[in-house]
């Protein structure tokens, strides 16, 4: 059973061609890592994933479904996304905007419940933002304001979850808390797409990569067979080496003179 396929989807930019013809499957249970230079499309890929964002050729299918045909509500109840940015046009507090989460699964004017509340408080405790629940997301830092964006979408509990660049401003210690909620939630069954930046990030929780040349051109499939030096040296256009001690394995940039 697949939560999400791309059929033959073909992306562009303007003039500019982002992936022809990608092909790609996420299934309960699998956590895709989406990795390629800045410009590449990987935002992109996400809002056409989303259903946000139309083809140029080929289709996104949604528990089997052309994804613009199923209703919004329903939509919002199978696929969270989390996007890059996370402002708001109007004052909310960190507890307000948990609570938006819960609305694809409420009916039109229903009121949060004091489940609802109590798992966004729950939520803003291990996302460790605690005493911050009444404060405008506005006058948080960027890393702190990532993690009620995080919380949100899991209030949101969707089957399948998209994630744009999640990590982007959190510090060592809370990138390795996220990592390891993404594991977790793969394990449980959850389906993920991660777009990110770093290819180490893949051995914590993906069991799937894309990697997306900018181009047009792709490569997609089970970590371990994309995941290479000399495939991450023609992506980044920069050498990259491998480093191995026993399961474990490890990226590393050579070190490059400024221009």
């Amino acid at each position: 059973m697949s939560l999400l396929t791309a059929r033959d989807l073909t992306l562009a930019q303007g003039e500019r061609l982002l992936c022809r013809r990608l092909n790609l499957t996420v299934r309960p249970g699998e956590a895709w890592l989406v990795l390629g230079e800045n410009g590449a499309g990987k935002s992109t890929l996400l809002a056409a994933l989303a259903g946000w964002h139309a083809a140029s050729h080929g289709e996104v299918l949604l528990d089997g479904a052309p994804i613009e045909t199923v209703p919004a509500r329903r939509r919002a109840r199978r696929l969270g996304w989390m996007t890059q940015h996370d402002d708001s046009p109007f004052p909310v507090s960190v507890l307000e905007k948990l609570l938006t989460g819960v609305h694809p699964r409420r009916r039109r004017w229903e009121w949060e419940s004091a489940e609802d509340l109590a798992l966004a408080r729950r939520l803003i405790e291990a996302m460790d933002l605690g005493g911050l629940e009444g404060r405008d997301i506005a006058a948080l830092s960027g890393g702190e304001r990532r993690r009620v964006s995080l919380a949100t979408l899991f209030m949101q509990d969707t089957p399948l979850m998209l994630l744009d660049e999640p990590l982007s401003q959190l510090d060592l210690r809370h990138q390795q808390q996220m990592l390891a909620l993404f594991a977790r939630e793969r394990a449980a069954g959850r389906g993920l797409v991660v777009v990110g930046h770093d290819p180490n990030h893949a051995s914590a929780f993906a069991s799937h990569v894309l990697l997306m040349a900018g181009d047009g051109e792709w490569q997609a499939g089970p970590r371990d067979s994309v995941l290479t030096a000399k495939a991450l040296s023609a992506l980044y256009r920069h050498p990259v080496r491998e480093w191995t001690d026993g399961a474990e394995r490890w990226f590393v940039p050579e070190a490059a003179p400024w221009r």
